[in-house]
């Protein structure tokens, strides 16, 4: 049959938990709830304080963006599979999740390169810094950042859409773009050459510009003063966590869908598919907020003043009462 008559799939991942899974359901929206209101606080912060309208907080304010749009491709849907007892999707939506994650991870990488060659910038060329670092470069940028993996997916999810399918059923808890490709009836060279070509020369290419940037500040914070080696460290350590947390996610991504995982604990197989998508948009907020000086300073005053706000309020609301 073809994939156009493919008129939904199946996720045989899922299985009965019986009352389990309003306790599971309660968890995992609990985690969807945190991830939104972590990054859309830090987002307000950004915007709202001129002293962060710089390049690299304007990074991580897409960043942030790109975290809203990952989690709401996934939980939404995760959600209504809890709670569902049959556990389908029809392909329209499925192929609307495959693109939305594969968008967000690779926005996401593409976000955090521009990043570290930001940093290098900062700290290898501080006094041209703001020369090199213009308002359009950033913008520019971040247009990047985000318009090309949204054609590079567009392109992909085109490709998948031709295949001639010979089954419906996802072993995975969600969409993903090689579990479809697994069902084709027939030879999938296109798909994979496109997947290789993009893979080892825009990927690979990123991944040597990370590596390059951060070589060169390793050389500038080794031959530094003191003052140069603390600023590396306070902007830099963040960023390289958030970067070896993605990279944990994508090898977990990548052992689930390439192994054999049937023999695997049930646990585990939820354990690898999910970390990627629950991990990083909570780590990001945290790590960011804690160890960036300025955010961490103007988060707790922003709670304050929410809290004094709102003590105020009631104060003035049972004086009105009282007088009345």
């Amino acid at each position: 049959m073809n994939s156009s008559q493919v008129s939904f799939f199946t996720f045989s991942a899922y299985y009965d938990i019986g009352l389990f899974k309003y306790l599971l359901f309660t968890i995992v929206m609990c985690f969807y709830i945190l991830i939104l209101c972590a990054n859309v606080f830090l987002i307000v912060v950004i915007c709202m304080n001129r002293s962060l309208h710089e390049p690299m907080y304007i990074f991580l304010c897409s960043l942030f963006m790109n975290e809203l749009y990952g989690s709401t491709g996934l939980y939404p849907l995760l959600l209504i599979q809890i709670f569902s007892d049959i556990h389908t999707v029809s392909a329209p939506f499925c192929y609307l999740q495959i693109f939305c994650l594969y968008t967000y991870a690779n926005v996401e990488f593409y976000t955090l390169a521009v990043m570290s060659y930001d940093r290098y910038l900062s700290i290898c060329c501080p006094l041209q810094y703001n020369t090199l670092m213009t308002s359009n470069k950033v913008a520019m940028l971040i247009a990047l950042s985000w318009l090309f993996p949204f054609l590079a997916i567009v392109i992909m999810i085109s490709l998948n859409a031709s295949l001639q399918l010979c089954g419906n059923i996802i072993d995975r808890l969600y969409c993903d773009n090689y579990s479809l490709v697994k069902l084709a009836c027939y030879d999938t060279t296109v798909n994979n050459v496109y997947g290789l070509i993009y893979t080892f020369i825009v990927l690979f290419g990123l991944v040597v510009l990370i590596i390059y940037t951060y070589i060169r500040i390793l050389k500038v914070c080794f031959s530094g003063s003191k003052q140069t080696r603390r600023k590396a460290v306070s902007t830099c350590t963040p960023h390289l966590t958030s970067l070896f947390n993605f990279s944990v996610g994508c090898l977990f991504e990548i052992v689930q869908s390439r192994l054999n995982m049937s023999r695997a604990p049930m646990i585990l197989r939820i354990f690898l598919s999910l970390y990627f998508i629950i991990f990083q948009p909570l780590c990001n907020p945290v790590v960011y907020g804690l160890n960036l000086s300025k955010i961490h300073i103007l988060c707790r005053v922003q709670v304050v003043q929410e809290c004094l706000g709102y003590v105020y309020n009631l104060l003035k609301n049972g004086h009105l009462k009282h007088r009345t």
